[in-house]
């Protein structure tokens, strides 16, 4: 499955585990719940996956943490805050450039409606 056909299921996913658990909850809430669902379609999914960083050559593992990769292939970043602030789609284009990906999904469950809580972002795609 490409990009664009992983979005589409993982966006579906999102939409099922806010109508079942609303917003108002921690983030670890809907990362655990969106992961099963994922699993549930069959998808590869991890969770708090390391990721360092390079700068020239020095490579440092400092504790950055990409939510959900799935497949290996999208980021999903996990929000449950009022309002998306301009640095969170700062941090998820600069986890994807710092891990080579091509599509990042950033998610605010803290809203009344999902279609409002779901962001795409590219790099190089």
């Amino acid at each position: 499955m490409k990009e664009n056909q992983l979005s589409y299921t993982i966006r579906g996913a999102a939409f099922k585990v806010h109508t079942v658990l609303g917003p108002g909850l921690l983030e670890s809430s809907y990362e655990v719940a969106l992961a099963h669902e994922l699993k549930k379609e069959g998808l590869v999914v991890q969770t708090q996956v390391g990721l360092p960083m390079i700068y020239d050559t020095i490579k440092m593992d400092i504790g950055y943490r990409i939510d959900l990769l799935i497949n290996d292939l999208v980021i999903v970043e996990i929000k449950s805050v009022e309002t998306l602030l301009d640095v969170h789609h700062k941090q998820l284009l600069t986890y994807l450039k710092l891990a080579d990906k091509k599509l990042g999904l950033l998610m605010n469950f803290n809203v009344s409606s999902m279609k409002d809580g779901i962001v795409r972002i590219v790099n190089k795609l």
